[in-house]
């Protein structure tokens, strides 16, 4: 039997698109993924004890935004051994800082790297 542990993470983004593009690359990296379109639908599968081992996590999404998702998962301890990565086009440094704040493992702004740089710096983070 093989040793290699099959990974999963949770990606919340809402265009269909690049989530479409993520979910094929980290599938072809034998990685399981779920796909969550708001923040509250990531709150509630956290609620409900969905385990994952990362959440890429966009700031600009329907709803409440990426940071206020992360306060809200901080504040009521859902998901506390789930890493999380903030994968947006924000490269304010104001987000990072607060990002940072509430405990992320990476903050990647996606025009600055292709899908297949994205997948390869979170199997390192999940790898960690």
């Amino acid at each position: 039997m093989s040793e290699d542990k099959k990974y999963k993470i949770i990606i919340v983004d809402d265009d269909d698109f690049l989530v479409g593009m993520y979910v094929t690359k980290f599938n072809n990296s034998d990685v399981e993924v779920d796909v969550c379109k708001s923040g509250e639908s990531l709150l509630e599968k956290l609620r409900t004890g969905a385990k994952a081992d990362l959440i890429l996590l966009d700031i600009i999404i329907q709803g409440m935004s990426g940071l206020s998702i992360l306060e809200e998962m901080r504040k009521n301890k859902l998901g506390e051994n789930i890493k999380v990565v903030i994968l947006t086009n924000q490269s304010d440094e104001k987000d990072k800082e607060v990002a940072q704040k509430l405990g992320i493992s990476g903050y990647i702004v996606k025009s600055t790297v292709t899908p297949s740089e994205v997948v390869e710096e979170i199997m390192k983070i999940i790898k960690k």
